[in-house]
């Protein structure tokens, strides 16, 4: 378990928000990493591991010609990901990961290429692209060290979300005396 993970359900916990995850290269260590954490149904929602590309589209409500034209492993697609599961399992936020850990490339990506993205109260009303904020990442490693630095780097990406939303000394002490993770 990442003090990531217990980090991000504290401040999901004191907002009374909950969060969603769709993932793929990562095929559900997210939600593992999530569910580890004691206390997590207080802010965890589900997953969908939409690993087979149909399933983007058919589950998660990904633009099949988007899907198409550029693959499974693009930003857009990253961001649309989020933004379905949040839809789809009723969550204040939604997270995503897709990408290719190897051993070999997809779509033309090479290994390493990954895009995690989060989808959420304040992400939804920016009006940036897609909807979400969307991390493109080149990672080195075997396939299960990039498997596990996507899981490390969107909970991260949540986390500076979901902290960026903090205002005042006053909420910052109300999620240290509220720990409970």
């Amino acid at each position: 378990m990442s003090s990531t993970a217990a980090d991000v359900l504290r401040l999901l916990s004191v907002k009374g928000e909950t969060v969603a995850v769709a993932e793929s290269l990562t095929g559900g260590l997210v939600a593992a990493e999530l569910t580890a954490v004691a206390g997590a149904s207080q802010a965890f929602r589900g997953s969908v591991t939409a690993y087979a590309t149909a399933l983007k589209q058919e589950l998660l409500g990904v633009d099949a010609t988007l899907l198409e034209e550029r693959g499974a492993v693009d930003a857009q697609v990253a961001a649309q990901m989020a933004a379905g599961v949040r839809k789809a399992l009723g969550a204040d936020w939604g997270i995503a990961t897709t990408g290719v850990a190897g051993p070999e490339p997809q779509d033309g990506k090479p290994v390493g290429t990954v895009y995690v993205a989060v989808y959420g109260p304040r992400t939804a009303d920016s009006g940036s692209a897609g909807g979400g904020k969307v991390e493109a990442l080149r990672l080195n490693g075997d396939r299960a060290e990039i498997r596990m630095e996507s899981v490390r780097s969107v909970l991260a990406l949540l986390l500076r979300e979901l902290a960026g939303e903090q205002t005042g000394n006053e909420r910052a002490q109300d999620t240290e005396q509220n720990g409970g993770f």
